[in-house]
């Protein structure tokens, strides 16, 4: 038995409110629970996953030194290549043992949300239909994440298409995660006790088992991999917006016995979206001042970085 629920998201995309009410309210049962689910009826393939992988595993084969030549430093606006220990999620702990490589919504020159924060230029390895697929996949991720949050606006009692503005130019990140196997002295989580930032995650593993979840009221429990299904996690960004009804359930990744990869896809808002509770329920008090998506993030981000 999972320790989060599966629930087949296809309905949201019926014409029938009855079907699309039916799919979010077990989403928000999820939401207010564990803050996790695992989603079937995405509509993404288990071909596409698996060129996700084998694209994944060819980036963090590459030296070092090329690797390096895309450091999320040099990139800028929270893309690129993150090396092993450069990142701490858990600031009273050891740094993490990953690395990872970032890629935010990929916009034209001319575009004005070029403008905005956290939407610069990615850097692509030069890797034969990399960018391409990546793109891809990318796109995907978004449409499915969206779709999502049509989900929790039925469930929060709110216009269902009330976020749709305000993920039209977002600062979302698919982010590729390679864990080596555990060091002989173990020493160091393959990433620390944290919650995510964002809106919401959705993540797939290669089946090599690391994460973990710790429920509000729980200690760590182990979430199983389901092949062909993502496991979404509410993030601390939409537990703010939804005035704390919904819940961003703190979890970690242990250290693999063997290599293990991930791929996530984090939907953060645009910049420039106003975050402040949107209650259904009028009587509710909002529990947050308003604040932007950009500064949200940014209060999150930066520490992880700090030296």
């Amino acid at each position: 038995m999972s320790v989060a629920p599966l629930i087949d998201v296809a309905g949201l995309r019926s014409p029938k409110l009855s079907d699309r009410l039916g799919v979010a309210g077990a989403i928000g049962n999820a939401c207010r629970g564990i803050g996790f689910f695992y989603v079937l009826g995405h509509a993404l393939d288990t071909t596409l996953m698996d060129a996700m992988f084998d694209a994944t595993r060819r980036f963090f084969a590459l030296p070092l030194n090329i690797k390096r030549a895309l450091a999320r430093d040099r990139v800028g606006d929270n893309r690129g290549f993150v090396d092993l220990e450069e990142e701490r999620l858990d600031l009273n702990s050891l740094p993490d043992r990953k690395e990872a490589f970032n890629i935010g919504l990929e916009l034209p020159a001319s575009h004005p949300g070029r403008a905005r924060r956290h939407l610069g230029e990615n850097a692509w390895p030069d890797l034969p239909g990399w960018r391409e697929l990546m793109l891809n996949y990318y796109g995907r991720c978004l449409e499915l994440g969206r779709l999502l949050h049509h989900a929790f606006s039925l469930d929060l009692g709110i216009a269902e298409d009330f976020f749709d503005s305000r993920l039209d130019c977002p600062m979302a990140t698919l982010r590729l995660l390679h864990y080596p196997a555990r060091a002989q002295d173990g020493a160091g989580m393959g990433a620390g006790t944290h919650t995510d930032y964002g809106n919401l995650t959705l993540l797939i593993g290669n089946g090599v088992s690391g994460l973990q979840i710790r429920p509000r009221n729980g200690g760590w429990i182990d979430a199983p991999h389901i092949p062909g299904a993502f496991i979404c996690n509410i993030g601390d960004c939409l537990m703010r917006w939804s005035n704390d009804i919904y819940v961003s359930t703190p979890h970690r990744v242990l250290p693999p016995v063997q290599e293990r990869y991930s791929i996530a896809f984090f939907l953060d808002p645009n910049a420039d979206a106003v975050v402040k509770p949107v209650i259904g329920q009028s009587s509710m008090v909002p529990k947050y001042p308003p604040i932007t998506g950009a500064a949200f993030l940014e209060s999150r981000l930066n520490p992880t970085y700090a030296k």
